[in-house]
């Protein structure tokens, strides 16, 4: 089978999206070391996990090389911001958020790139409705995301042999979202968010499409009737 590395493949999104191609791809689940990344590797018969800290790049380097190839590269690993104004967030945050957001995805991606050469792979990349937009007081996460298309887009460009996809989900019912509804002072209804289900069947869509279509990007937005 192909096999598919996932970046934050604990819990949320990045759980389901394992979930979802564990049937058809052999798994390197990414994570911090935890209960939660070992459990699922656990349950998805198979499964490896890869345990790093993507911002610590020498240990990154060194987890890699023993991949020689690979067919699949999901960057899910993430982190919000504190949703300041941009006179309230000191430079500590600006980079924090750019550094696993944007630089930590990007240097996997370099290490990683001889291995998806190899396969002629696939490197979907969850972007975010804040990477085509940015709101008042999510200027470090729209940043983050805003330079992440740009990746993806550079790397479509100077790397023809492989297919490359952003996702552009809306705000998805995760425990990162219920964070970010409790800042807001609102109270939490899922039913305003995308399930990670349906984020999860869309990029297992895009990296099935078949091998003559190029899927670039998907945009996802919640409904309200889910």
């Amino acid at each position: 089978m192909p096999t598919a590395l996932i970046t934050g493949a604990s819990r949320g999104l990045g759980a389901e999206i394992a979930r979802q191609l564990a049937p058809t791809h052999d798994l390197l689940l990414g994570g911090r070391p935890s209960t939660d990344l070992d459990e699922l590797a656990t349950q998805l018969d198979g499964a490896t996990t890869f345990s790093v800290e993507l911002t610590d790049y020498d240990e990154v380097e060194s987890a890699v090389e023993t991949i020689s190839e690979l067919d699949v590269l999901v960057h899910n690993a993430g982190v919000g911001s504190s949703l300041e104004t941009v006179a309230d967030t000191p430079v500590e945050e600006w980079h924090q958020v750019l550094e696993v957001n944007l630089v930590a995805a990007a240097e996997l991606t370099r290490l990683l790139l001889p291995a998806l050469r190899a396969a002629q792979g696939h490197i979907v990349f969850i972007n975010s409705g804040a990477g085509r937009r940015a709101n008042p007081r999510w200027a470090p996460y729209a940043a983050s995301k805003f330079a992440l298309r740009a990746l993806a887009d550079a790397l479509r460009a100077e790397e023809p042999t492989l297919r490359v996809t952003s996702v552009f989900p809306g705000r998805i019912d995760t425990d990162m979202q219920r964070d970010l509804v409790a800042i807001e002072g609102d109270d939490y209804d899922p039913s305003r968010f995308l399930k990670t289900s349906t984020v999860a069947a869309a990029v297992v869509h895009a990296v099935t499409t078949s091998a003559d279509a190029h899927p670039e990007e998907i945009v996802l937005r919640p409904t309200g009737r889910g």
